[in-house]
């Protein structure tokens, strides 16, 4: 028996569901690619789980309590001891959102020719890296790309190739070792306890700054609490501060675990290094105690730190998502296994094995599934994560999955059913599925704006 929603609904919004012909000419205009919807036009939409949120009746009330300041206002205050009681962190600056907590990290750290080593970088992680000259490197353990295996801890970085790594390159071509939790592009899967202290270990051994990208940490807690021996029975708050102890500093997207819809931090415990974030941050982003946001949201996102770290919270979030990944796997639907702590991801390659990697098969897939049903997921695979040869080649991604990323207190369980049952008749007609043509793409984060065209 699913256990009971630890909320009741206090607000609703009427949603409408267009007719396959007017879903079908909807993404046509859009070019093939989800982004380009507009959102009323979607049914249920799964595109992310960043700034989609529906916040508390508490998170509200401290939102209408907050005095707007330029510099100083109370919210600010109210954050700031938020972090140190649940995060460990005396010293941090206010961004818009996390890529924004990215842009000053490398802006500050980073230099043409750099590596940044990452258990499995995400689109805007490896985008920032790559805009700042450095290059981006993907070091997850093997288990990550097996989509089958039951692994408690697929998203841990693999330590004998960071040593051989950094072996490899010289210290000062490495300014920074990240460590992503939960590991989002590998399925939202989690980092253990053992492994962040091992990445911990191993960068101050080398004098390698340690930075945690902790968009997901609570939900990475709650993992280790369920899956790591020693951890039973603490608390996730407690877990959580376990694991930033181990870190020199942090990026944080409020948009996911600040169970807000915009707001960003990066954490830091080095003085020198606040203060050089800091100034870089007035220029880019706001005032220290604002941070480019309105000082209400910053109420909103202490609140949100509060409630993410509660158990009676996560388990409930675990248990929808789990939810929909036992309906995928009861229909046979491919998807990486275990199911992750904020998606599920269908396997495309296997859900349409005849479609080659070049013709973006997870692309494919996103967009019959708008056709069908009216749902919005994401392609990730090589639209997102592919690379162009010397003569504009498409190098596949590794991993070719379609994300369905669950909105944080925001769809009931009903609708995930209309979810599954919808990728079920998908499934039952995928030999009809073609594939894609990109016919247009930026070079950075492209899939964003990319168009395509269905191949005749």
């Amino acid at each position: 028996m699913k256990r009971p929603e630890p909320f009741k609904i206090k607000m609703i919004k009427n949603l409408k569901r267009l007719s396959k012909d007017e879903r079908e000419k909807k993404i046509e205009e859009a070019g093939y690619n989800v982004f380009k919807l507009r959102s009323e036009d979607v049914f249920i939409d799964l595109l992310t789980d960043s700034g989609t949120s529906a916040m508390s009746d508490q998170q509200v009330s401290e939102m209408v309590k907050t005095e707007q300041a330029y510099a100083g206002s109370d919210s600010y205050y109210i954050l700031e001891e938020v972090v140190k009681d649940i995060l460990g962190f005396d010293r941090f600056v206010i961004v818009h959102q996390g890529r924004a907590a990215e842009n000053v990290l490398f802006s500050t750290l980073l230099k043409e020719g750099d590596y940044v080593p990452n258990n499995m970088h995400f689109d805007t992680t490896k985008a920032n890296v790559k805009h700042k000259g450095g290059e981006p490197v993907n070091l997850v353990v093997e288990e990550a790309y097996d989509m089958d295996s039951n692994t408690d801890f697929k998203g841990n970085m693999d330590i004998q190739k960071l040593e051989e790594f950094i072996q490899e390159k010289s210290i000062e071509k490495i300014p920074i070792i990240m460590l992503t939790i939960t590991n989002n592009t590998g399925g939202g899967q989690p980092v253990s306890m053992e492994n962040i202290k091992e990445v911990s270990e191993l960068a101050k051994s080398h004098g390698i700054p340690f930075f945690l990208d902790a968009c997901r940490f609570a939900e990475n807690a709650y993992f280790i609490k369920k899956r790591e021996n020693g951890y039973e029975d603490r608390s996730i708050k407690d877990i959580s501060k376990e694991m930033f102890s181990y870190a020199d500093g942090f990026t944080f997207s409020a948009k996911k675990e600040g169970l807000v819809n915009i707001g960003g931090l990066l954490g830091v415990r080095d003085e020198k290094l606040h203060e050089k974030f800091k100034n870089l941050s007035i220029i880019l982003e706001g005032f220290p105690t604002y941070g480019g946001l309105a000082c209400r949201e910053l109420s909103a996102v202490a609140q949100g730190i509060i409630e993410v770290v509660q158990e009676e919270y996560q388990t409930y979030r675990h248990q929808q998502v789990g939810y929909l990944a036992d309906l995928l796997l009861e229909g046979n639907i491919p998807i990486i296994e275990p199911a992750g702590g904020h998606a599920v991801f269908v396997d495309a390659k296997r859900f349409l094995p005849d479609i080659p990697q070049e013709n973006f098969p997870a692309q494919a897939l996103t967009t019959e599934l708008y056709k069908e049903s009216g749902i919005r997921g994401v392609e990730l695979g090589t639209s997102a994560f592919g690379e162009l040869d010397g003569e504009g080649n498409i190098i596949p991604a590794q991993m070719e999955n379609m994300r369905l990323a669950i909105p944080r207190r925001v769809y009931t369980f009903n609708q995930l059913e209309y979810v599954a049952h919808s990728i079920q008749k998908l499934y039952e007609k995928r030999d009809e599925i073609k594939g894609l043509e990109r016919t247009y793409a930026p070079k950075l984060l492209g899939h964003f704006m990319a168009e395509f065209k269905p191949l005749e």
